[in-house]
């Protein structure tokens, strides 16, 4: 997993993040995706880190306090970092190819910690914080839906319910990284390239290039 620290949301805070706040959310990231959030201790993540539960604590006041940042965090870049890579004066076939590889891409980036964000997207006791996460998402879920509908008009695929498809898009790349194994013959862009060909084939486009 590449460094958190490029996609971290730490609110109120007065500078970019301590190595030792990086090493806890790191070790933590990765026991939340693997243990569940509700199986993993504070005690368990300040034994990975190789330090007291005291010396967390001075860093995060709880659980919630480390897993916020990352849930944000993740939520946020991933609608940044999408919207990025989709060339504007492309068609909607090779804009639909950004989305899923840049997606893809990420996933393999910051796997653990999309895995976690995903899992415990709605169980932040902030209300607020719940609702910037949502509107990251809506935006997320608005800008796929806008290059369908840009590909309705043109004729180049043919969607009776643009929601219906927006949803079978996102379904297919936020379960990817749950079964993706980076060791396989395949990078992550790979296979989303063959969602690609096998997305287009069925709403009736050409695929560009």
């Amino acid at each position: 997993m590449k460094n958190l620290a490029d996609i971290l949301d730490l609110e109120g805070a007065a500078g970019p993040p301590t190595e030792r706040m990086l090493q806890i959310l790191t070790e933590a990231c990765r026991l939340f995706a693997t243990r569940g959030f509700d199986g993993v201790s504070v005690r368990d993540i300040a034994q990975e880190c190789g330090i007291s539960k005291a010396t967390l604590y001075h860093h995060f006041p709880d659980k919630d306090a480390i897993l916020r940042p990352l849930v944000m965090g993740i939520t946020r870049s991933l609608h940044q970092r999408v919207l990025g890579a989709i060339p504007s004066g492309a068609d909607p076939a090779e804009k639909l190819r950004a989305f899923l590889t840049e997606s893809a891409r990420f996933f393999e980036d910051y796997r653990w910690a999309f895995i976690v964000s995903s899992t415990v997207f709605w169980t932040d006791p902030q209300a607020r914080q719940r609702r910037q996460r949502i509107e990251w998402r809506d935006r997320h879920e608005a800008l796929l839906r806008g290059i369908l509908e840009e590909g309705v008009r043109s004729g180049a695929f043919r969607i009776a319910d643009i929601g219906m498809a927006g949803r079978l898009v996102l379904g297919a790349l936020n379960w990817m990284p749950k079964w993706y194994d980076p060791k396989g013959p395949l990078p992550a862009s790979a296979i989303a390239e063959q969602f690609h060909g096998m997305l287009v084939a069925g709403l009736g486009a050409k695929p560009g290039g």
